[in-house]
């Protein structure tokens, strides 16, 4: 067999590799513009690393590696609450929030692919996500959204009338009503970055960490669905496109929907891959997937 002989095995058996062996059936995914103003502050490099050393990315929550479903954390320890709702399994339980009455409301953000693989249902773009109500007094899990593109953060209004939820690859977050019969709605979109958790601010607004799922190369790849499969089998070729241990940003968004601040840290001199910021007395404390430390950036002097 001659050299073109040999290549041609070899491209036939990449080929083979990556349409038998590829995990995903992808869609392409064509981005809308970024309408929202995404200024270069570089704000968040003004912050106080928080416990440095002594934590390892800290995120939002703790996970159970053993158990995947809504769990229950006290000095009794772990208990696992739900594992599946209708008789599907809760795969990739991502982030809580408990109302006033008691009922508890959840994010499973893919159906398909669990925590290790997330990067798989961004790549597929199909919308395999849902939140879940958990009813502690019955224990009985309930479908309250699905059909979500990778459900992500949740948080509560003040007044506990209704959800926001943060649909990661469609850049966007979603309301929806609790107990008025309005239907489910556009909260904010076209985000400067994929919505990661969300947390209730101090005034009424919603903090959101965004995730940098946005470049030339990424939006290049959601346009061929030969390039999904190429990424999807062989995802060590991600760190080639995607930045999203390079940059840190969070925005605050108004419960009308418009975004007030954007803090962000354009080149990661400071911090990156920012995945939640909660505030409390006077600071926006925030937590990251690449760092050992939580950062602490004191509002009073950069919310103006």
């Amino acid at each position: 067999m001659g050299l073109g002989g040999v290549v041609l095995v070899i491209i036939l058996s990449i080929a083979f590799q990556i349409i038998v062996f590829s995990p995903i059936s992808p869609h392409l995914l064509l981005f809308p513009p970024l309408l929202a103003t995404s200024a270069n502050n570089n704000r968040l490099q003004a912050i106080t690393k928080v416990g440095e050393g002594s934590v390892e990315g800290p995120e939002d929550m703790a996970v159970d590696k053993k158990n995947n479903g809504l769990l229950r954390a006290g000095e009794d320890g772990v208990t696992l609450l739900a594992d599946e709702v209708d008789g599907s399994k809760i795969r990739f339980a991502d982030d809580v929030v408990e109302s006033t009455d008691g009922m508890v409301y959840f994010t499973d953000a893919s159906t398909k692919f669990e925590l290790h693989r997330w990067f798989l249902d961004v790549l597929e773009a199909k919308p395999h996500g849902r939140v879940l109500k958990f009813d502690p007094h019955t224990g009985k899990t309930s479908v309250v959204l699905k059909d979500l593109a990778f459900a992500n953060g949740i948080a509560l209004s003040p007044r506990n009338d209704f959800l926001i939820v943060c649909e990661t690859w469609k850049f966007r977050c979603l309301k929806h009503w609790l107990n008025e019969d309005r239907p489910t709605e556009v909260f904010v979109e076209n985000l400067p970055g994929g919505p990661d958790n969300i947390n209730l601010a101090e005034d009424g607004s919603f903090w959101i960490a965004l995730l940098e799922l946005r470049s030339y190369g990424t939006d290049t790849i959601h346009r061929s669905k030969v390039a999904k499969h190429i990424i999807a089998t062989f995802p060590w070729l991600c760190d080639w496109f995607v930045d999203l241990k390079k940059r840190a940003s969070v925005v605050k968004v108004g419960a009308d929907g418009s975004i007030s601040h954007i803090f962000n840290d354009q080149t990661g001199k400071v911090i990156t891959f920012v995945t939640s910021a909660l505030e409390f007395d006077g600071n926006l404390y925030l937590g990251s997937l690449n760092t050992n430390f939580v950062g602490k950036l004191q509002l009073d002097r950069h919310q103006k």
